[in-house]
């Protein structure tokens, strides 16, 4: 059974964009896109390095795609696939994400 757990608040999501999170032996990261909040595994699956450049710092440039630190693959943000790089058409793993007044949770 799985347990949610309070990452932060929508709106310091909203202001950075990109958050990542350790809970546990679980790390992950946020990010918003529009008005969704998606959340995903940090770890690439080309090799399982984690994805940031630096601390909460999971976007490309431009901030049209996930980007990871390690080779440069570049992964959609909505659905998590790659479509550059050396994991070309794989996925980020998903994790489960809901908003429930304004905080932001996750399931571990």
């Amino acid at each position: 059974m799985s347990h949610y757990h309070h990452v932060c608040s929508l709106e310091d999501l909203k202001k950075a964009q990109t958050l990542g999170y350790e809970i546990e032996d679980h790390e992950g990261f946020l990010v918003m896109n529009n008005t969704n909040v998606l959340a995903y595994r940090n770890s690439c699956p080309h090799i399982g390095m984690n994805l940031e450049f630096s601390e909460n710092t999971f976007l490309e440039p431009d901030g049209r795609y996930i980007q990871c630190a390690m080779h440069g693959a570049l992964f959609e943000i909505d659905t998590g696939l790659c479509i550059h790089g050396p994991c070309l058409n794989q996925y980020l793993e998903p994790v489960q994400v809901k908003v429930e007044d304004d905080q932001v949770l996750v399931s571990i």
